[in-house]
């Protein structure tokens, strides 16, 4: 179904107008989307050439600080529904866009350019868990709204500057590559068909709530992030315009290898033909863990480099025990190396680590895309170049 024949929607959009970014509140239109999407995109490019971008941190993380109860999941919405609905953070962009919002304020104060939307699990099948399928357009649409918000304020309070917005896009709760079931190595639990339904159903509704970039993050199998950059590809091509796409990789232990197996390399031949704004590295492991395999990315790579680590390993109790100081001291690192052009926090990162971060790596020079070159690159489990 095109856009131009959903229901018409009053949403945040910016355009570029007398050489600034100002934000009017217009009817959402394909012309009007797209002409946003291009100022986005030509926006976050001037950004990512003049300086290294700084991302927010842990969204589950902050959310954790508020003693949240069922009561607060459900709000009066959804008082009846009949399964439990505490967990499902997510659902909080509903119940209380206050927090949501209040998070998102608190990174852009501590130097943020770019904030993730609340919806690492706003996909069908995610959300499936909690009977809460229905909801996967309205999930995004408000977390784009609370992410939106936060970033006019953040702007209204330091004229000239521009905050951006990515529309977060998890791995789902099921996999492509691997069976759930360890006598049945066969099965699985979706199908491919499933996986591009629920990421187009998501990926459009954070384009028309008027995100500037989609971020298909914390991949750890290959298979379901090409279904990902499948549906987010044909969405574009139905709508008649692009925007930024990242996609960020996740490295599960010191063997360098996704869950599904394939190292950095491959991981990068399998995704390389999406052209994506960026590729990068995040979650799993800390900064220091993830230095090998964000350099070899950064020898690779024809794109912008990105890396968000978690605070560290987690701990015996599941927390994180990096300080803001230690992660920006690895971080200020890669930057110095030449390593990144974006750089932020995922899991145990709070505003605190990514202000250091932000000094940590101001007046240092982003990373040069490396130039392409006509080379057949293949993919397995290892990466396999034919000049």
């Amino acid at each position: 179904m095109s856009i131009c024949n959903l229901p018409v929607l009053a949403v945040s959009v910016y355009f570029l107008e007398d050489s600034h970014m100002s934000a009017s509140t217009r009817p959402v239109t394909t012309a009007a989307l797209s002409a946003f999407a291009k100022a986005s995109a030509d926006a976050l490019h001037a950004l990512f050439e003049q300086r290294i971008t700084l991302l927010d941190g842990a969204m589950g993380t902050m959310i954790q600080q508020h003693p949240l109860s069922e009561a607060d999941f459900r709000g009066e919405r959804f008082k009846g529904h009949p399964h439990d609905l505490k967990g499902n953070n997510d659902l909080l962009s509903l119940t209380r866009p206050d927090i949501i919002e209040g998070i998102h304020s608190q990174y852009f104060a501590a130097g943020a350019d770019i904030v993730e939307t609340n919806t690492f699990n706003s996909t069908s099948i995610s959300q499936a868990d909690y009977q809460a399928e229905f909801l996967v357009p309205e999930l995004n649409a408000a977390a784009v709204a609370a992410a939106r918000r936060a970033a006019q304020k953040a702007e209204a309070a330091t004229p000239g500057r521009r905050c951006f917005v990515a529309g977060a896009i998890g791995p789902l709760n099921r996999t492509l590559s691997m069976s759930p079931d360890v006598n049945r190595p066969d099965y699985r639990a979706v199908t491919w068909d499933q996986v591009v339904a629920a990421y187009t159903e998501q990926a459009r509704a954070l384009i028309q709530g008027g995100v500037d970039a989609l971020l298909v993050e914390t991949i750890f199998d290959t298979l379901n992030s090409k279904a990902a950059v499948f549906a987010i590809d044909t969405l574009f091509d139905e709508l008649g315009f692009r925007l930024p796409v990242m996609i960020s990789v996740t490295i599960t232990d010191a063997s360098g290898r996704t869950l599904s197996g394939q190292t950095i390399g491959a991981f990068y031949n399998s995704i390389r033909h999406a052209n994506p704004f960026s590729v990068g590295i995040n979650c799993a492991l800390g900064g220091r863990q993830m230095r090998p395999y964000i350099e070899e990315l950064a020898r690779l790579a024809e794109c912008y480099v990105t890396c968000y680590p978690n605070a560290g390993l987690p701990n015996a109790f599941g927390g994180y025990d990096e300080s803001p100081a230690d992660m920006a001291g690895v971080l200020g690192e890669f930057a110095a190396a030449g390593f990144v052009n974006m750089v932020g926090g995922c899991c145990g990162s709070t505003p605190a680590h990514i202000a250091a971060i932000a000094a940590a790596v101001r007046g240092k020079t982003p990373r040069q895309p490396v130039a392409h070159t006509p080379e057949m690159r293949l993919s397995g489990l290892e990466p396999l170049t034919v000049a």
